[in-house]
């Protein structure tokens, strides 16, 4: 078990550096159709968890306090949805504190905003995986192995693109292309660690599971709402993107029910 943990908090990291690892073989971006691809994909499996590997399992957890067994869940969620929404508004006001005009190092501001936003929204990410761990190790949570790595998985492939959005703008602006690797791939280390501190504060306070499940649930659906979605529709390929996310969301509830 102890190394099925492990490894399913490094999957969203592993996914992190694949995405780096593009700036090895491309001279762009992803084009258009495999990030609507990949943003559907992710923002399926991450909405089906969020509903039936977290949402639900926090009401369930709660079903002593009678007719009040969401309070927990929708509190959580709220609690989940504002981090998110303020960690959102603090990056602009950093980047008009770091504009000084200067048009080379106003491209290097860009991608150091850029860098801290993917890396800012990785925290919370690894710590939803932390967390889907801690349930499952509880006992106390109904979370399946395979709903967690499903999760996990989920959550790798929606950073496949922000791992690349990283290591090219480094690469375009002279770095070598392993250092532009390496840029990609540190912005996600800070998921593992994430999840570990999820990990041992919910060993540590397993009463508080019904609001950390449902905090990931609001963080995730934030990141799903705000940036997958949107990205996914605004290229040509937005209904190739909402199959995807139809696929996804069939994919994960398939395994969360089916292993449940």
């Amino acid at each position: 078990m102890v190394v099925q943990v492990i490894c399913g908090l490094l999957v969203p990291f592993a996914g992190t550096s694949l995405g780096a690892a593009f700036v090895f073989f491309m001279k762009r971006q992803l084009n258009g159709c495999v990030r609507s691809v990949l943003n559907g994909f992710a923002a399926g499996v991450m909405t089906a968890a969020s509903i039936w590997s977290l949402i639900i399992p926090a009401i369930e957890l709660s079903e002593g306090m009678g007719v009040f067994a969401f309070v927990p869940a929708v509190a959580g969620f709220w609690i989940g949805t504002v981090i998110l929404l303020l960690i959102d508004k603090a990056i602009p006001l950093l980047k008009r504190f770091l504009q000084d005009g200067d048009d080379d190092s106003d491209r290097l501001t860009r991608t150091a905003i850029m860098i801290l936003a993917v890396t800012l929204h990785n925290i919370p990410e690894g710590m939803a995986v932390g967390v889907m761990y801690a349930g499952l190790l509880s006992g106390t949570a109904s979370i399946t192995s395979g709903g967690a790595m499903a999760l996990a998985v989920g959550i790798a492939i929606q950073n496949l693109p922000e791992g690349a959005i990283i290591s090219m703008p480094l690469r375009a602006q002279g770095s070598s292309k392993p250092w532009a690797f390496f840029g990609g791939m540190l912005s996600g280390v800070v998921e593992p660690v994430g999840g570990l501190i999820a990990l041992a504060a919910a060993g540590f306070f397993v009463p508080a599971m019904p609001y950390l499940l449902s905090f990931a649930a609001g963080a995730m659906l934030y990141v799903v709402v705000a940036d997958l979605i949107p990205e996914m529709c605004e290229e040509s390929h937005g209904d190739l993107g909402v199959i995807m996310f139809a696929l996804g969301f069939s994919v994960m509830m398939l395994l969360d029910v089916a292993l449940g």
